[in-house]
């Protein structure tokens, strides 16, 4: 193969993957909890070991959850920011990427309270009990709608 060829044939292969590296690369993530809270951190090792990267802040969630516009009502033990979306609580990493997939114009997703089942609420303190819960869809306005229900 004459060397002219070959080099472009290098960078024809060089540029598809490209993009593929830019997938990959990890989304990051803010997370504001208390620095005690045990369940906040299984969430967080939730979202890392699914591939995203995490910045703790062991403090700020209430105004976090202000600033974000996300409603006292829907609130929970940590709130995080992702790609410009608000998410509260326990949100599951599949509603997460689905999120972030179908860009929805959205505040961002909510999981109120704590419910036993949820990422982060499912570790052995918690038994095989799993409540019902629903991943709502917080809409600009200030609705919500549900996004994912988990029986």
């Amino acid at each position: 193969m004459r060397p002219a060829r070959r080099g472009f044939i290098g960078a024809a292969l060089a540029a598809l993957t490209v993009p593929a590296a830019l997938a990959a690369a990890p989304t990051d993530v803010d997370v504001w909890k208390s620095p005690t809270c045990g369940c906040c951190k299984d969430w967080i090792q939730h979202l890392e070991a699914h591939g995203f990267r995490v910045k703790v802040h062991d403090s700020g969630n209430t105004a976090a959850r202000a600033r974000l516009g996300i409603p006292m009502r829907l609130g929970s033990c940590h709130t995080a920011q992702v790609a410009g979306y608000a998410l509260e609580g326990h949100v599951p990493v599949r509603e997460i990427r689905r999120l972030l997939a179908e860009r929805p114009q959205a505040i961002g997703l909510a999981v109120p309270g704590m419910p036993v089942g949820s990422p982060g609420m499912d570790g052995p303190a918690y038994g095989a009990r799993r409540d019902a819960y629903d991943v709502l869809l917080l809409r600009r306005d200030g609705s919500t709608t549900p996004y994912q229900r988990y029986p």
